[in-house]
């Protein structure tokens, strides 16, 4: 293991190996509560600006791609709402939320990740709350949102991505939005690589074993989860949602940096983000 966008993290925890075995909500919970608590910096000094986490006022970010809330409106009218964002990070996204009318929540499972949040809005701007928490299980009344959102944020890391829908869906008030990025489901069966290598398939589509980084004596350090797209809408469906759309981003022209496995080479042939657009009827 020889990441250098990730060398606290794995430094830090002792990554040794990599692997595609079983890991549970609780092994999945506390692996990626400790790898985002021991990567925060590192994730920030290579992303901070391009999600505009140290503007004032943050910034909505979806994707690798660039999509800005501000130009797609995917959550539709935000001014006056009551919004919950899942999986937050530092929080730029409920910030920018707030900059614009709404009275958003930002919860993650990364005390590291939120007090990166807590630092910036200590410089000025609005202060959202922060939660920390898992989100198969959130610590909300019934119908106490009006929409929710995820950029990114622990739905790949959750082990019962079902039990997210189900709870997003009970925390929802009647016509709520529950929008949410994801890795593309097809990039599971190419290898983390923003290059050439990168564009050969070789792990099956239909194999749902995490994909697992594990520490000297075994424990799981890092997990992802992978879910086809038939899977994802059986989950959203399941939880009594209504699916109105599943945005795939282009790679923009303007857009040259990689980030991770997303990269110019990759984006011109196939979808890296999938955005799944869903209601509370």
């Amino acid at each position: 293991m020889s990441d250098h966008r990730h060398a606290t993290a794995e430094a830090d925890l002792g990554v040794t190996a990599v692997a595609r075995v079983p890991a549970g909500s609780a092994a999945s919970s506390t692996a990626n509560r400790r790898w985002w608590d021991a990567d925060a910096a590192d994730y920030h000094r290579e992303h901070a600006n391009f999600l505009g986490v140290d503007t004032p006022g943050g910034e909505f970010v979806w994707c690798p791609e660039g999509l800005h809330e501000g130009d797609w409106h995917l959550l539709g009218p935000v001014a006056g709402r009551d919004v919950l964002e899942i999986g937050c990070g530092s929080a730029p996204c409920a910030r920018w939320l707030a900059s614009n009318g709404a009275r958003p929540v930002g919860l993650d499972i990364s005390a590291g990740m939120l007090r990166r949040g807590v630092a910036v809005m200590a410089r000025g701007g609005p202060v959202v709350p922060l939660v920390q928490a898992d989100a198969e299980a959130l610590p909300f009344p019934d119908s106490s949102f009006d929409l929710a959102c995820s950029a990114f944020g622990a739905v790949p890391f959750v082990a019962d991505s079902a039990a997210v829908m189900r709870e997003v869906a009970r925390v929802l008030r009647p016509g709520g939005r529950w929008v949410f990025a994801v890795n593309h489901p097809m990039r599971w069966i190419f290898p983390d690589d923003p290059g050439p290598a990168g564009l050969v398939a070789q792990q099956s589509y239909f194999d749902r074993s995490p994909y697992v980084e594990t520490g000297a004596d075994g424990t799981p350090v890092y997990v992802e989860h992978h879910r086809t797209v038939g899977d994802r809408v059986r989950e959203i469906v399941g939880a009594g949602l209504l699916l109105d759309d599943i945005v795939e981003p282009d790679w923009p022209e303007w857009l040259d940096r990689e980030w991770g496995q997303w990269s110019p080479l990759r984006g011109e042939i196939f979808p890296g983000t999938a955005i799944f657009v869903t209601r509370k009827p």
